[in-house]
């Protein structure tokens, strides 16, 4: 995840965290069903995730002494310095970043004069297509792909869901390529063989994102997700590099520690036919 500063919404994580947080809340939902759901979505949440799930809440007035407590114990054991000093922060950083946390803990102890007002949203769409076949560059040189299993008209935030694939190949891929693709399955870091399965928010695609992927057309999805549904496990996100980055991560992984077992995209793309149901 990429970091720009020592503030606690200066990283990918708390930046994507806390954006999702205000779009559900703005959308109506109340904050503690906001919570259960992100932390639901994010099982393996990191410090960045806690420390921006905190925020909201307190800005919300609806910060429980379970997650305070969650971060007074990052905060306090230093555990998060130790995150940085593992990833070769500066020591100028890492005296800015304890301060920093220093500060924050001390306004989550405050308490807030009134919860933050919910903003009215005009209803978005889609970006992409459903069906459609992404491709992009790998940091090894080949080329990977994403397939849109979905495309979100009913809720008015416009999501995609997209799927990490396994192609990693030198000749860009056709879309023959994608209908026989196997799934990314992650192993690496914290990641417990998990599918890489995205809801992604319109905002930033055309004026951040747009030029990592070339749509290079589209494969039939069968089958019909819906953000609030129990169709699939997915998490959330406003960074569409998302896609690509565990992409990356996990062929380094593999490199030695061995290629983590897949499964074909027909399992997601493909509804089961009725004499398969029993």
């Amino acid at each position: 995840m990429g970091t720009w500063g020592t503030a606690i919404k200066s990283n990918d994580t708390s930046a994507d965290i806390y954006a999702d947080f205000y779009d559900l809340y703005n959308d109506g939902k109340e904050p503690t069903e906001i919570k259960k759901k992100l932390i639901s979505d994010n099982p393996n949440g990191e410090n960045d995730f806690w420390f921006a799930l905190a925020l909201a809440l307190w800005e919300t007035k609806s910060l429980s002494t379970d997650i305070l407590e969650k971060v007074r114990e990052i905060i306090q054991s230093e555990s998060d310095l130790k995150v940085w000093k593992e990833l070769d922060a500066s020591e100028s950083d890492i005296k800015k970043r304890k301060i920093v946390l220093e500060k924050f803990l001390i306004k989550l102890e405050s308490e807030k004069a009134k919860p933050k007002a919910r903003k009215r949203i005009s209803k978005k769409e889609p970006i992409l297509k459903k069906g459609s076949c992404l491709t992009f560059k790998l940091e090894n040189g080949n080329y990977g792909g994403g397939i849109v299993l979905e495309s979100d008209f009913e809720t008015g935030f416009g999501y995609n869901l997209i799927v990490s694939t396994r192609i990693n190949q030198e000749n860009k891929p056709t879309v023959s390529d994608f209908k026989k693709c196997d799934v990314l399955v992650a192993s690496f870091g914290n990641w417990k063989e998990e599918t890489k399965i995205t809801w992604y928010l319109p905002k930033m695609f055309k004026k951040d994102f747009s030029e990592l992927f070339e749509n290079i057309g589209e494969i039939l999805v069968e089958r019909n997700y819906t953000p609030n549904g129990s169709e699939i496990r997915a998490s959330f996100s406003a960074g569409w590099q998302h896609i690509i980055e565990p992409v990356n991560q996990q062929l380094k992984y593999e490199k030695t520690n061995g290629i983590t077992k897949s499964f074909s995209i027909d399992k997601l793309i493909k509804r089961k036919k009725w004499w398969q149901l029993k």
